[in-house]
């Protein structure tokens, strides 16, 4: 999901752009596997494959009468097994309590019966009304012919009517279970973020010989940012770079692109303005109370917050070839965030930011490697710290700092010498078929089909949901306060760590201006 993945921060009032402030109810969404499992595994179950071909009452694409006729667009449906909800309810209820969600599962339940119920009426009213229609194909009497014809009349009237309440039950429902969390991974730790553990410490903060000077000292002494103007220009928390601070944010976007792709990921830049479904789909509140999305006025667009939702909606509403999972890429794009109620010293200078630019890593995978590839994920956002040379450690989040689609997420945290403290730079969650569910992004496995080699229905492995990872490979803001406060010199000079140099054009300080 990226830095600070939980989106949460103020609402900046700009002329053409202003955070939506209600929505009827959270996108989250549970993303269940269709078949029961054992219960031993029962949580592990959705981090593997689960199958389309579903009970009943799975509802998936729904068009309200009511929403047509008023000219608007039909709320999006995910594919959602509200079978496997009730008959694992106790579990359901339990990862709901452990994720501090206010998703209500006993109203989901009760939808469900009620339409599940009012499902069953419709069958028997539309079976009625089909046997009247057959007894009208014979030789009947004139008045048995009427009686008929006002009965059929009777039976389609009722029907039109249980068929409009059954489409306002199913929407509700919809909506109602898109505010339950996805399950949690048995690994991952109950609680806050303070029951978070460390995964992993590397290196050791710097030892400095003279007073240390946070970013915003450093950068107005070498000429790096203007915040002042930016205010001006554009209001709080936004900022200009200079100098070598370009430079330096080039570099880090081009030495992180370079690193992801010699992994094998495929580069991209991204569209920076997507329809706010999409954004709902991914996992993220465009319309909630405390959004961090900025929308767009008089459209159904918003700003992204991070590059995993343009990336996520690549593939949208397909079925992917066996053959060419997993799919690996790395994005550029600048990133839009409200931060409403960010405030304080631990936010100040570049840490909190309305706009930034941000490499994300994403990957598309069969359910059975999702874990493989997130733990492949954090190796990459390691590897690449460690060769900066920053001090890190790697956190397991708790239960409740879970965005609603992780299945678990891992957060890297550097220290920073000005701030005192360590502070986020990266995260990687694990989604497994949260998002795709939302999606609608399938593969068939190659691997089951009959050895006939025909093409029917019947040999074919049934299509499933694929999984989805994310990870953040560079936040630029946060990755030069990291810099220019471990790599400070006496002389107020700033080192450039030596893999970054090539993309600097060889320059290795950056020194006050004379």
């Amino acid at each position: 999901m990226g830095l600070h993945s939980c989106l949460n921060g103020t609402t900046l009032q700009t002329p053409n752009l202003s955070s939506i402030l209600t929505f009827s109810s959270s996108p989250r969404l549970v993303f269940l596997p269709l078949h029961k499992p054992p219960l031993p595994r029962l949580i592990k179950t959705l981090s593997t494959s689960s199958p389309i071909e579903t009970s009943s009452l799975t509802t998936s694409t729904f068009t309200s009468k009511s929403q047509n006729e008023k000219g608007g667009k039909p709320q999006w449906k995910a594919t959602i097994d509200f079978k496997w909800i009730r008959d694992n309810k106790d579990d359901v209820a339990a990862n709901i309590r452990n994720r501090n969600s206010d998703a209500d599962l006993d109203l989901v339940l009760n939808l469900y019966d009620k339409m599940f119920n009012l499902q069953k009426e419709v069958e028997r009213v539309r079976t009625e009304r089909n046997a009247v229609a057959s007894k009208m194909k014979g030789k009947l009497e004139p008045t048995e012919r009427q009686r008929l014809i006002e009965e059929g009349k009777k039976l389609k009237e009722g029907l039109t009517a249980l068929e409009e309440d059954l489409l306002k039950l199913n929407e509700e429902l919809q909506q109602e279970a898109q505010r339950i969390p996805n399950m949690t991974h048995p690994d991952v730790p109950i609680g806050g973020e303070d029951s978070s553990t460390i995964r992993k410490m590397v290196g050791s903060s710097p030892q400095f010989s003279f007073p240390v000077k946070d970013h915003l000292q450093l950068g107005k002494e070498l000429d790096l940012f203007d915040f002042d103007a930016a205010a001006e220009v554009s209001g709080s928390k936004f900022y200009y770079l200079k100098n070598e601070a370009v430079l330096l944010e080039m570099a880090l976007l081009n030495w992180t692109l370079s690193e992801a792709t010699k992994r094998g990921f495929t580069p991209l830049t991204t569209p920076e303005i997507v329809r706010s479904s999409v954004v709902e789909k991914c996992g993220f509140q465009p319309r909630g109370k405390n959004t961090q999305v900025y929308s767009i006025d008089d459209s159904d667009q918003c700003l992204i917050g991070t590059a995993e939702i343009p990336v996520g909606g690549l593939h949208m509403d397909s079925i992917l070839a066996d053959s060419i999972l997993p799919l690996k890429y790395v994005a550029f794009s600048h990133c839009f965030r409200t931060e409403a109620g960010a405030a304080g010293t631990a936010t100040r200078g570049l840490y909190r930011v309305h706009q930034f630019s941000k490499v994300e890593m994403f990957i598309f995978c069969r359910p059975e490697e999702s874990e493989h590839y997130h733990e492949e994920l954090i190796k990459i956002e390691e590897d690449m710290f460690s060769s900066l040379g920053l001090h890190f450690k790697t956190l397991n989040m708790a239960s409740e700092d879970l965005g609603a689609p992780a299945y678990c997420k891992f957060d890297v945290e550097a220290w920073m010498p000005g701030l005192e403290r360590f502070g986020e730079i990266s995260s990687t969650s694990n989604c497994t078929d949260y998002q795709s569910r939302r999606l609608g992004i399938r593969y068939r496995p190659s691997e089951a089909q009959v050895p006939s080699g025909k093409k029917s229905k019947g040999n074919l492995a049934p299509l499933q949901f694929v999984h989805t990872l994310n990870a953040t490979a560079c936040a630029v803001p946060r990755m030069i306060i990291c810099l220019l406060e471990n790599y400070q010199q006496e002389d107020g000079s700033v080192l450039i760590p030596e893999p970054l140099r090539p993309f600097m054009g060889g320059l290795n300080v950056i020194a006050r201006k004379s």
